[in-house]
This record gives structure tokens, sequence and C-alpha cells, in this order.
């Protein structure tokens, strides 16, 4: 395997990484503003506990994939911030507004109004960043960003804003939805909360699998370089049949409330979904105009990158290891208990 290809896969890795952990983070959010119910308390407040006090650590993968890419692909990385840097300056500022909020709706006076505004730029900013987030990945996979020599020359709006790239924004929003409930009916407490958490780990399970089949269908017209990589490339046929299994499994796994396997199998899924858009548009970071090879590095810069790559894994894994050992959320308690 070619240096680059290593580089691409780690880049790859490191935004799977992301939506299992800051993606499921986003959906608490989702839930958060969708809690309902005469436990809409209880629900909010597990969710606070569950993204506390380590949420924002999970941050780090975005950051390192994004130093992955700004190093070991400076050409692709500069095509991407002037193409996309209308919706991934909204997307910082969701990202930031939402940080903020969560911070400030913790610490601020319980119940009072101030604290419920915070609350709602908590989970407004919590559904607008991973709709973003997906409506970046479109317009990359779409093939409507288009390059000619140096300069981006399909404009700063119409690559995000077509059918398809919405329907991925949507897709990505449901996925992150999706594996926060899962996550949550594990993290659950009462045998109430938890089937309250089931119901919607369901429910967006179903939302996954049809926006993800209105993904597929606008793909043959949006993004067709990605509807010949899901049809015909042997590793995304391969990840899209483990992907299968894995939904089969966790839909299984709700249904009979095996709840600590069920996470398991949901965040199989997802990764295997992130994998398979990556390998459905190989050699291509950019579709149709820069590829793996073209956009690399130097390899002197690439052998050196791939260094810091393993000395910082090495460093970095045992100590988020430690960390989130360290300060996992203790045992929760209910609004009011105690009282």
């Amino acid at each position: 395997m070619s240096t680059e290809a290593l580089i691409g896969f780690a880049v790859a890795g490191t935004f799977v990484l992301y939506a299992l952990f800051g993606g499921a983070d986003f959906g608490g959010g989702v839930w958060d503003l969708l809690a309902s119910g005469p436990r809409k308390k209880e629900q909010r407040a597990l969710i606070a506990h569950a993204l506390g006090p380590v949420w924002e650590v999970n941050h780090i993968w975005l950051i390192v994939g994004l130093v992955l890419t700004f190093s070991g692909f400076p050409r692709a990385f500069a095509v991407l911030t002037v193409a996309l840097h209308v919706p991934l300056t909204l997307l910082l500022l969701g990202i930031v507004f939402r940080g903020a909020a969560f911070t400030f709706r913790t610490y601020d006076t319980r119940g009072d109004a101030v604290q419920r505004k915070w609350g709602l730029v908590f989970s407004v900013a919590s559904v607008i960043a991973p709709l973003l987030l997906g409506m970046c990945v479109g317009a990359v996979v779409s093939g409507g960003i288009r390059v000619e020599g140096h300069a981006v020359v399909s404009g700063f709006f119409a690559p995000w804003l077509t059918p398809f790239a919405w329907a991925v924004g949507v897709l990505a929003l449901c996925l992150f939805a999706f594996l926060a409930a899962v996550y949550l009916s594990h993290e659950s407490p009462t045998p109430e909360l938890r089937e309250d958490f089931r119901r919607r780990a369901l429910g967006s399970g179903v939302a996954v699998f049809a926006t993800a089949f209105v993904v597929l269908l606008l793909a043959r017209e949006g993004a067709p370089r990605v509807w010949q990589g899901l049809l015909l490339s042997p590793f995304a046929l391969l990840l899209h049949a483990g992907t299968a299994v894995a939904a089969v499994a966790a839909f299984a796994l709700l249904w009979t409330r095996r709840f600590k396997w069920a996470r398991v199998a949901a965040a199989t899924q997802v990764g295997f979904i992130i994998l398979g858009w990556a390998a459905s548009q190989h050699p291509y970071l950019v579709v149709p105009d820069v590829t793996l090879s073209s956009a690399a590095a130097s390899p002197t810069a690439q052998r050196m990158l791939l260094v810091a790559l393993v000395v910082g894994a090495l460093a970095v894994l045992p100590t988020l290891v430690f960390f989130y050992r360290v300060f996992r959320p203790g045992p929760f308690a209910s609004p009011g208990e105690g009282k």
C-alpha cells in the first residue's frame, strides 16, 4: 500500500471515530430538542449527564483528520476550504455555539428562562452542525466541485445546495441521532427511560434506512462516481454487506433489549457506512478533479507525517483511554431524586 493510501485510510479512520464519539454527542442534542412526555426533564438530564464532562475531547478526531488532510494532501485541503468555506464556517460556528451553550446551560440557575434559552441554542446547533457536515460530504462526492489548475471554478454555493447534498445531510443527522439513542438506551438507569430511548433508537434506525435509500436513488444523477462505486467496487460492496449485517443485528438487539451489544452493532453499522463512502469514491479526494496522488504532499513530507501519526497515536490513545476512565460520569440521579 502506498504512503498516500495509508494516510488517506487514516483520514477516513478519524472521521469514523468522530462520527462514533462526536456524532453521538450531536445526536444527544437532537434528542434534547425533541425531549417529550412525562419524563422530559429526566431525558434531558440523562443527556447532559452522558455528555459531560468528556464531550469536548471528542472533537480531537475532527482536528486530527483536518491536520492529516492539510499536511498530507494540501491541494485537496485548499480546494475544500475554498469551495466549501461557507458551510464549513457555519459548521464551525455551530460547534462553537453548541459548546458554549452547553457550558452556560450547565452552570446557569436551574429552571430559569436564561437556562432554557441556552438549552435551545445547544439543541438547534446540534441539529444544524451534522446537517452541514453531511452536506459538505455530499458536495465532495457529487462531482459538483470543479477545479481548473489551482482555481475552484464551480462557485461557493451550488455544490452543497443540491438535493443530493441535502439528502446526505439528513442522513448524517439521522445516523447521529440513531447512535445517540442507542447509547442512551444503554446508559439509562431506569426501565422507563430505557424504553423511551429504545423507541427513539428504533424510530431513528428506520429513518436511517429511509434516508439512505433516498441518497442511493439521488446518487445516480447527483453523484455518478459514488453510484458506480457503490455498485461496482468490491471493497464498497463488502462494506455494504457488513453494514447490512450490523444494521439487522442492531435492530434485533434493540428489539430484545440487549442494549450493551446493540451499542456495539450500531457503532459498527455507522463505521461501515462511512468506510463504504470512502471506498466508493476511491481514488478521489474531491470528485472528479482531485485524486490521492495528485493532491499528495512530497514523499518526504508524507513519510514524516506517517512517523508523526504513529508516535502521536502511541502517546494520545492511552491518554484518551485513561481520560475516559477517570472522567467517566458517575451514577445518574434523576432530577429531584433524594428530595
